[in-house]
């Protein structure tokens, strides 16, 4: 028999279920929080707007960068390694997609 008392209902609405896509995203931090900034960039658009901001205290945004290690790690094992153009980490901000001028 489960404990109910260490059970959480976690519940998903129909609107975030449909998520946000996002091809950039700019973290900052103070002393007491992260925040991440999700951001769609389009193609030949100077402009982009934040479309999604999560704030989380270092302890949590600790824990979330080791669940995306492991989940990367159980990615590649099933996918192969995910490949970064020139190892660089901090790309530019694309402005044109696919080729073109940018």
């Amino acid at each position: 028999m489960e404990n109910q008392e260490n059970q959480l209902n976690i519940e998903l609405s129909e609107e975030i279920a449909d998520g946000i896509y996002s091809n950039l995203a700019i973290i900052s931090h103070s002393t007491s929080e992260f925040v991440v900034d999700f951001i769609r960039i389009m193609p030949g658009t100077p402009k982009a707007n934040v479309k999604s901001r999560i704030i989380l205290t270092p302890e949590h945004a600790k824990r979330l960068l080791f669940a995306l290690q492991e989940n990367i790690t159980k990615y590649e094992k099933q996918n192969g390694k995910i490949k970064i153009a020139d190892n660089n980490f901090a790309p530019p901000v694309p402005m044109a997609f696919g080729g073109g001028e940018a």
